[in-house]
């Protein structure tokens, strides 16, 4: 984890990788916690037996929006702040979903520091963020991710 003194310090980073996560376990068990939260039970992600049969990856997959909302988890153990009263998820410019995350993998985030700009109250900060699976020849998910940090 790279930790930074304090919101001065994080514009020194700017055009940089900032850090990389650790990894985070995507088991058959998130997928179906994550398909009941979002009420997206497409077989792809929920039946093992039929995703053998009939997926080209013969597997079940994580949704898309899963990988995406692992961010704030890669993100809390890629980088931290320091000096921030709080800092909030300002939303998403870009987002793609570049190759599948089979059910029992692993991945992780690494994030550059593409921007930074005053806010009032603090800074925002815009991450590029890649999301690479465990033994994966190319990204899972790419995003260009707002964080707001105020001090």
């Amino acid at each position: 984890m790279t930790e930074i003194e304090g919101v001065e310090k994080l514009g020194l980073l700017v055009g940089q990788e900032a850090g990389l996560s650790e990894w985070v376990g995507v088991s058959q068990e998130r997928i179906h916690s994550f398909a009941e939260a979002t009420e997206d039970r497409q077989w792809i992600h929920t039946d093992p037996e039929r995703a053998a049969r009939e997926s080209p990856f013969r597997v079940t997959v994580a949704h898309g929006f899963l990988t995406l909302s692992l961010l704030s988890e890669m993100g809390r153990t890629a980088v931290a702040v320091g000096g921030v009263r709080m800092g909030i998820n300002y939303g998403l410019n870009r987002v793609r979903f570049v190759a599948p995350v089979p059910s029992g993998s692993r991945v992780r985030g690494r994030f550059k520091l593409a921007a930074l700009e005053e806010i009032k109250g603090g800074v925002q900060a815009t991450w590029d963020v890649t999301v690479e699976r465990e033994g994966g020849g190319k990204p899972c998910c790419t995003a260009v991710w707002l964080v707001r940090y105020y001090v």
